[in-house]
């Protein structure tokens, strides 16, 4: 247990890459277990994550390094290969991780049903691990180009996924291209802003540069663009053009793992500004900037999805609106975190109540659009004018749906509430315009969604949908574990708060201990 423990890293990153490359393998010589192969691979990685979390939140930060000694690997035949790669997973890396972990295991699980008459499933589930491995390689590295390379096969595993029900019709392989646009130009942006730290410090690890930097001209160029890239990867108004049609036309257990993977992107940005830059800030100016951030994209994303027809569109300009919670109330810790007082006051809480927001809308918003892949596998759209009266034969469905919607407007006793409570409060006592603005986005929410569950649930049963059936019990698995996560963070928020949120809220306040952590250990 000890060398699983101390090796942890490699293998949530190994397990994941490793059964990618088999995966056509498996599925060539038998193509019923293919799914149930990635499943327990991916269960295997969630439970070596959750061992992982438990150490990191008793004993601190996880320092794991890649190659060995000042001169890199050095080989059995002697030769000295320059390599060297340092994970460093604190509280906010850990946090994150677990978010990518229990998605990607619950998208494995939905898939053994809702994908199993499709074809090409190899090259499905071997991009979902590519998926995951790149996601846990953005919240693990300590090294900025490393951080690029996660990012991208990130962002090239989603193009493929994205678009990969192209066959049906022209709209994935669009809503892939466009995302591929995005993501080829973000990660030109970020290679040039690794480029210019490189070419002035002659570092990569970030704690290194972070300890190392003077603010000059090209440090507030490479600022610039990371923020502008990361937040539009994050899916933040105004550059939040890709993730309808992304979040539409893919899967809907993909779906579900792109939203934890624009999160992903959310925490570097945040990774950027607290533990990169930090005590070289204008910490209000940037606070302000994401604020500002925060506000259009909850209020845009709110009104754009009330106009829609398609329940995945509606739901994916929900998922820009909910982002918009995360940005303020981090943009209100950032914004004061130069004033000890006032970031002990209501900063600290706001981060809190915004990380947190993190995991919850990953959980609720996952649910969102499993139960959205779940009528369109029933009834063969996405349209809300063409459903009704689903709840009369899909009774699990319709509660998973009401627990996620409920969740998403902050209604008691689930997660939504909690998180979206604690922002209230701590960004009232900031400013209470944002505030109100936060609450009024909520009751357009709950507007929405109770038009969604009259649309689809409620109402006589339509003709065509008479002999409609539950989903199969891997679905309904998947849904359900979602479903229970949201009550009980609801119901305990305190202890999801106190063990889990607030250690990741002080790794990023901390920039000191975040570089002295890692130089120390070098």
């Amino acid at each position: 247990m000890s060398s699983i423990l101390t090796h942890s890293p490699a293998l949530v990153m190994a397990l994941p890459l490793l059964a990618a490359f088999l995966t056509p393998v498996v599925g060539r010589f038998n193509r019923k277990i293919l799914g149930w192969f990635i499943s327990a691979i991916l269960g295997l990685t969630l439970g070596i994550t959750i061992l992982m979390a438990i150490q990191i939140l008793t004993n601190g930060s996880m320092i794991y390094v890649f190659g060995g000694g000042d001169a890199g690997l050095t080989l059995p035949s002697g030769y000295t290969v320059p390599i060297r790669i340092i994970f460093h997973i604190d509280g906010m890396g850990i946090f994150m991780g677990l978010i990518t972990a229990v998605v990607s295991f619950l998208a494995a699980i939905y898939s053994l049903s809702f994908m199993q008459k499709e074809s090409g499933l190899e090259k499905y589930y071997a991009l979902l691990l590519l998926l995951a491995t790149g996601m846990f390689g953005m919240e693990f590295t300590g090294d900025i180009f490393n951080f690029f390379v996660f990012l991208e096969i990130a962002s090239i595993s989603s193009v493929a996924l994205i678009a990969f029900r192209s066959n049906f019709s022209g709209e994935p392989a669009e809503a892939g291209f466009k995302y591929m646009v995005v993501s080829s130009i973000s990660a030109l942006m970020v290679l040039f802003a690794i480029g210019l730290f490189y070419g002035q410090y002659d570092v990569l690890n970030m704690a290194t540069i972070a300890s190392v930097m003077q603010f000059t001209q090209l440090d507030k160029i490479a600022l610039i663009l990371l923020v502008t890239v990361l937040s539009m990867k994050a899916g933040s108004v105004p550059m939040h053009m890709w993730t309808p049609d992304a979040y539409s036309e893919a899967p809907a257990a993909i779906t579900m793992v792109l939203v934890a993977a624009s999160q992903a992107s959310l925490y570097a940005l945040f990774r950027v500004c607290f533990s990169l830059y930090n005590i070289s800030l204008n910490t209000v100016t940037i606070g302000w900037i994401i604020i500002i951030l925060g506000v259009l994209s909850m209020f845009i994303g709110v009104t754009m999805a009330i106009i829609q027809k398609d329940i995945k569109r509606l739901m994916a300009y929900h998922a820009i609106s909910q982002t918009g919670y995360m940005l303020l109330g981090v943009g209100v810790g950032l914004a004061v975190l130069a004033n000890p007082v006032a970031l002990n006051s209501f900063g600290i809480k706001a981060m809190e109540g915004s990380i947190f927001h993190i995991m919850n809308h990953a959980m609720y918003k996952g649910l969102l659009f499993l139960t959205a892949g779940a009528l369109f596998y029933r009834t063969g759209t996405r349209d809300l004018n063409k459903m009704g009266g689903l709840a009369n034969n899909m009774f699990y469905t319709t509660i998973f749906f009401i627990i996620g919607a409920a969740a998403i407007a902050g209604i008691p006793p689930f997660n939504g509430f909690a998180s979206k409570l604690m922002i209230y409060e701590s960004v009232y006592k900031f400013n209470p315009l944002l505030s109100i603005i936060a609450m009024l986005v909520s009751i357009l929410t709950l507007a929405s969604f109770v038009k969604v569950f009259h649309s689809a649930f409620l109402g006589p049963k339509l003709e065509q949908y008479k002999k409609v059936q539950e989903v199969p019990k891997s679905m309904l698995f998947a849904m359900a574990t979602l479903a229970c996560i949201i009550v009980l963070f609801g119901l305990f928020p305190d202890v999801i708060v106190k063990n889990l949120v607030h250690p990741a809220v002080m790794a990023l306040i901390n920039q000191t201990n975040y570089t002295a952590t890692i130089l120390g250990g070098i």
